[in-house]
């Protein structure tokens, strides 16, 4: 019986394409909740489902909830969680899918920013030159396969911009402010404080013109497997991984959803370009120079 073990390279890298694959699945969800639901709902329903999975684990991890870590909980909750959900299904009632993944590639550079200024974080040279590259590589997939995708741009990708910073100061605060919870006490105590709330708005929300659409129980379980899948599974992955490597390693799972992106087209019976392998190189590069020499102890 294998053996997970976060601290060598190999599930490392396992662990980062398996988050690839579980969020590069999330905008097309979020899509298709977004058919029968207003984006709000669609961001309270992603959070509430959460909020309902998780309670056994809540419970579970009650006792390690304290005065010295319920701030950082409360910002990993909101900030880490709420705004990007809200900005992230806002922005999507305007800007396409693809779009939206582009500027999610954002993240790594403002882990980067956010470690620096705030916690006095270093990192090495190549290590920044594999944010770069891995950006590069993202931007090269994307804009390759999405020739017009810069037509659908205005005010509403500012929104993921946003949403983007919010997931650079989350990474950072689990790396140097949570040191002591694991990742699934991170993501349980931190839901605790955010599904209620999202619970309530849907109580009083206006569900008349969803009951109009077609397919709007089926949508509200796209919306329920967003948050198993991309919320619940996927951050309490995420957040461990981090205390085993580096805020930066782990957010550059952003460079490679793109790539998953084109191994479903493959795997639907889609067939790939020498382009489209050129920039999957690029973005390995980049991310094999994000965790060079380990970095664990950076950012």
């Amino acid at each position: 019986m294998f053996k997970i073990d976060l601290k060598k390279r190999s599930w490392q890298w396992i662990t980062l394409m398996f988050l690839a694959f579980i969020w590069g699945t999330s905008f097309i969800l979020m899509k298709k909740g977004l058919e029968s639901y207003t984006n709000n709902q669609v961001a309270a329903f992603r959070i509430f489902f959460s909020f309902i999975i998780l309670i056994p684990l809540i419970i579970r991890n009650l006792n390690k909830l304290s005065l010295k870590n319920i701030k950082s909980l409360l910002i990993f909750g909101y900030i880490g969680n709420v705004l990007p959900a809200f900005l992230f299904t806002k922005a999507q009632t305007q800007i396409s899918s693809s779009l939206a993944g582009m500027l999610n590639s954002l993240t790594p550079l403002f882990t980067l920013i956010v470690g620096f200024l705030l916690y006095k974080s270093t990192t090495k040279i190549y290590n920044i030159i594999g944010i770069f590259i891995g950006l590069l590589g993202a931007l090269g997939l994307i804009i390759k396969e999405n020739s017009g995708i810069f037509k659908g741009i205005n005010s509403f990708a500012l929104f993921v911009v946003l949403a983007t910073f919010c997931y650079g100061i989350n990474a950072n605060l689990v790396k140097f402010k949570l040191k002591e919870l694991t990742g699934i006490g991170i993501v349980s105590l931190g839901f605790l404080f955010i599904g209620p709330f999202a619970g309530i708005y849907l109580l009083f929300s206006d569900f008349s013109k969803t009951f109009t659409t077609e397919n709007y129980l089926i949508n509200l379980g796209y919306i329920a497997l967003l948050a198993l899948f991309s919320s619940v599974i996927a951050l309490i992955v995420f957040n461990t991984l981090i205390k085993y490597t580096s805020t930066i390693f782990a957010t550059s799972v952003t460079y490679i959803i793109p790539v998953i992106a084109i191994l479903w087209g493959i795997f639907d019976g889609e067939t790939i370009s020498g382009f489209q392998l050129f920039w999957i190189s690029v973005i390995l590069l980049g991310v094999y120079l994000v965790n060079k020499n380990g970095n664990q102890q950076n950012i």
